[in-house]
């Protein structure tokens, strides 16, 4: 593998659905109430896709100096556990993921409203604190809390904000199926990492409740998320389409509810999952902006 794919591996691609969901249907939320300002949404684009490339960098390299990812561990690449590229390196590349995404929603403050600094600030902080810290709150099982809140509520949100400089309280309510279906493959993530993670004393939210639990929780979290659409539809009735995602969320379900599937089918199913919540994304935006 060549060190620039080694790169773009090590930023998770598969998963940047989580970050560029929401800004979608944060951008159609706000055509309903005004216009699309479109280099603030390609800001707004910029700012999300960097704080989760810039989480999964720091998460890989917090994890790699702490031990608790191991190059035997199964999943996505990691480049500090295995090796494949210096500590020190992978620290700078989510310092400098971090701050292009801070440099972008510093330049969205100024034309729009300051009170979005304190707000990135702390979408750097969560990113960081994820895995890194004296207290790292993945490890405290706060890590869904978080995701449903930041690639949720916030990222949804502050794409509608960029535009309007207000809130609708549709903006809201359409974080909530994103930020459930962030939140459903940190989910699945975490079922397959329970027994490393256990033996390495990280305390999920997955080691916390339990195998059984969790897939019981991810089934919920896309459903929910499903339904939502239908709650949507009373202020926008083109969320409707959202529901038409439904399909791609069946065999990522069907894997996670078997107790037997392998860390590589589990893979599968969080890459199904990523899937699913863009759909779901796209089919919202369209329904919203035309209906």
């Amino acid at each position: 593998m060549t060190s620039a794919k080694l790169w773009v591996a090590g930023a998770r691609p598969k998963t940047l659905g989580a970050s560029v969901s929401p800004v979608l249907v944060g951008t159609a939320v706000a055509s309903r109430y005004g216009d699309v300002i479109w280099w603030r949404a390609a800001a707004a684009l910029g700012v999300a896709v960097a704080m989760q490339v810039g989480v999964n960098y720091a998460n890989d390299y917090s994890d790699g100096v702490r031990g608790v990812d191991t190059a035997a561990r199964k999943g996505p690449v990691r480049l500090t556990a295995s090796g494949l590229a210096a500590p020190a390196a992978v620290k700078r590349a989510a310092y400098g993921a971090l701050a292009v995404g801070a440099a972008l929603g510093i330049v969205l403050a100024v034309a729009v409203d300051w009170r979005l600094v304190p707000v990135g600030a702390a979408s750097v902080l969560a990113a960081w604190l994820y895995s890194g810290g004296p207290k790292p709150y993945a490890a405290a099982g706060l890590g869904e809390v978080m995701v449903l809140a930041f690639f949720g509520f916030v990222a949804t949100c502050g794409s509608t904000f960029v535009h309007l400089g207000r809130l609708p309280w549709l903006a809201a309510l359409a974080s909530v199926p994103l930020g459930l279906a962030a939140a459903a493959i940190l989910l699945v993530n975490n079922l397959r990492d329970i027994p490393t993670d256990a033996a390495a004393g990280r305390r999920t939210l997955a080691v916390r409740v339990g195998a059984p639990a969790t897939r019981r929780l991810y089934a919920a979290s896309l459903a929910v998320a499903l339904l939502s659409c239908a709650a949507l539809a009373g202020w926008a009735p083109g969320a409707l389409a959202g529901a038409l995602a439904a399909p791609l969320a069946v065999k990522p379900v069907q894997t996670v509810a078997r107790p037997g599937a392998t860390p590589p089918q589990l893979v599968a199913a969080l890459v199904g999952t990523a899937r699913f919540e863009l759909a779901l994304a796209v089919l919202l935006t369209v329904g919203m902006w035309s209906w």
